[in-house]
C-alpha cells in the first residue's frame, strides 16, 4: 500500500513542482467533500508534507450543505489518525437552494455560496491556500465545456490569487487521472461520504464526460491530446515552469 501512495504522492509532487504551488510556510486547506478525490488528496499531501523540502502546514475543512444522511464521522477519524486538524462547518446551503430558491440552474448558486463559506473558514483558521480535488479528467471536461457550451477557450487554472480574500486556489491532483483515482482510493479502503445531491448526474459536466468517454473509445490518447494542447498554448495559467537548475 505504501507503494501505491508513493507512486500517486509523486504524480501529486510534479505537479506542485510544475505549477508552484506550494511556498515555504504555507498554511494549506484541503478542500473535503468526502469524495474520492479530495479524500487523496488529502492523503497525499500529508504524504507529502513528510519529506517536501518545503515545510508547510495542513489542515482539512470541510463545507456541509446541509443533506441528510452525510455522515463526515469517518473523515474526522481518518483526521484524528494522521494528526491533521479537521473542521466541519455546517450550513443551509441545500436549504437555500433548492428548498427556498428552488433553483433552475442549482450548481451556479451551490457553487457561489460554497465558495463564500470557504473562504470565510479560511480566513478564520489563518490559513492561505485552499488545495482543491479537481484532477486530469476534471481539467479536459471544463476546456470542452467551455468550448462547446460557451464558444471560449478557457479553463480553471492549477493556481489561482482570489483577490478580493487573498486566498490562493491550488490544484495538485491535476497530472492524476479519475480512474486511477478510483483505483488507489479502493486499493487503500479510503473512506468515501456518498454524495446525494440530485444534480450530481444531470448536468452539463455529467454531459460532456459521458460525451468524451464515448470518443474515447475510438480515440483513446484524445484526453491526454487535448490535456498536452492546454499546457501547449499555453492556456492562461497552464504554462509549467521551466525546471530549476
Amino acid at each position: 500500500m505504501d507503494k501505491l501512495l508513493n507512486e500517486f504522492t509523486g504524480t501529486v509532487r510534479r505537479a506542485v513542482d510544475d505549477y508552484q504551488m506550494i511556498l515555504p510556510g504555507d498554511r494549506i486547506a484541503v478542500g473535503v467533500s468526502g469524495g474520492k478525490d479530495s479524500m487523496l488528496l488529502l492523503l497525499a499531501l500529508h504524504h507529502l508534507q513528510g519529506y517536501y523540502p518545503v515545510p508547510f502546514h495542513l489542515e482539512a475543512v470541510t463545507i456541509e450543505l446541509g443533506f441528510p444522511g452525510m455522515d463526515f464521522a469517518p473523515v474526522d477519524a481518518l483526521c484524528r489518525e494522521l494528526e491533521i486538524p479537521y473542521t466541519c462547518l455546517k450550513t443551509d446551503i441545500k436549504e437555500v437552494v433548492f428548498d427556498i430558491r428552488q433553483e433552475s440552474n442549482p450548481c451556479s448558486l451551490c457553487a457561489k455560496m460554497r465558495r463564500g463559506a470557504l473562504n470565510n473558514l479560511l480566513r478564520e483558521r489563518e490559513l492561505n491556500k485552499l488545495a482543491l480535488g479537481h484532477h486530469f479528467d476534471d481539467a479536459v471536461e471544463t476546456f470542452m465545456m467551455s468550448l462547446l457550451f460557451e464558444g471560449r477557450i478557457s479553463c480553471f487554472r492549477p493556481v489561482t490569487f482570489l483577490d478580493r480574500s487573498g486566498i490562493t486556489q491550488i490544484r495538485p491532483l491535476i497530472y492524476a487521472g479519475e480512474q486511477k483515482i478510483a483505483n488507489l482510493a479502493r486499493d487503500l479502503q479510503v473512506p468515501i461520504v456518498d454524495n446525494p445531491c440530485p444534480q450530481d448526474k444531470n448536468s452539463k459536466r455529467y454531459e460532456i464526460k459521458s460525451l468524451l468517454k464515448s470518443m474515447g473509445e475510438d480515440y483513446p490518447d484524445m484526453k491526454s491530446k487535448i490535456f498536452g494542447a492546454m499546457q501547449r498554448l499555453p492556456l492562461a495559467g497552464w504554462d509549467p515552469a521551466p525546471p530549476s537548475r
